[in-house]
């Protein structure tokens, strides 16, 4: 009957262990499907991962390798890496349904909408610094070289570099989920989120500082859609309030 407590399924500690296991094997085997093609092909990702440097480097210059391994070894480590992002939604999947068993039926409802967002806006935030931030930014770099000094920058320290940037601007497109759980959960208040937003964007911009190269322009090209998607955020907030005033009335 609809009226009866909802019960949530229970197991031992063992069957959640072998449940884990399995989740994470899973997991794993799906990175190591989607590694072994782009593996065969890990010059042509590593040439596409940096065209935007090589369209910004002055004529003569290209990047080196400063390690005798690094030819091999750097689009090999880059290969993997874009495969556990290619893979990361079916990894997620794992996760959750190993969590799922232990959510009542209304926490699923702003769990699962919740989990596809911050899966959608982190490859956003990757898209966002690829296309967006790097040809500016690396515009800006090579501009700024001084006379007598050549830019050739090793492809190891560019792989960390890039890898660094897209990690910082995924986990910054996530904002809006962030303001979102901080409400659900009770943390904070819609409107004390609303009145701080001056802090808020001070805050941003320090982090933004931090998490980017020491120039403006990079600085105010992550601030700027960190701050418009926390007001996105608290757009979401307040929808998904509303929703669940109208479910608990039901």
């Amino acid at each position: 009957m609809s009226g009866e407590p909802e019960q949530l399924a229970e197991g031992t500690l063992i069957s959640h262990l072998l449940e884990l296991r399995d989740r994470l094997l899973r997991a794993f085997l799906a990175v190591i499907v989607v590694f072994v093609p782009i593996a065969f092909f890990s010059n042509e990702v590593f040439t596409l991962v940096a065209q935007p440097l090589i369209d910004k480097l002055p004529a003569g210059s290209s990047l080196i390798a400063t390690s005798v391994i690094s030819p091999f070894m750097t689009p090999f480590k880059l290969a993997f890496f874009v495969a556990l992002f290619a893979a990361m939604p079916y990894v997620l999947y794992q996760v959750w349904a190993f969590v799922a068993p232990g959510l009542y039926r209304h926490e699923k409802r702003f769990a699962l909408p919740l989990l596809l967002s911050s899966i959608i806006l982190f490859y956003a935030g990757v898209a966002f610094a690829y296309f967006a931030v790097f040809p500016v930014m690396f515009d800006f770099f090579a501009s700024t070289t001084p006379v007598g000094v050549r830019m050739m920058t090793d492809i190891t320290s560019y792989m960390d570099f890039v890898l660094t940037m897209f990690l910082c601007f995924g986990l910054a497109f996530e904002v809006p989920v962030v303001v979102v759980l901080l409400v659900l959960t009770g943390l904070v208040k819609v409107d004390k989120l609303a009145e701080i937003r001056g802090y808020v964007l001070i805050g941003i911009f320090v982090i933004a500082a931090i998490l980017t190269p020491p120039d403006a322009i990079s600085q105010t090209i992550m601030a700027v859609p960190m701050y418009l998607l926390y007001e996105g955020g608290l757009l979401m907030a307040r929808l998904m309030q509303r929703m669940r005033s109208k479910t608990a009335e039901a």
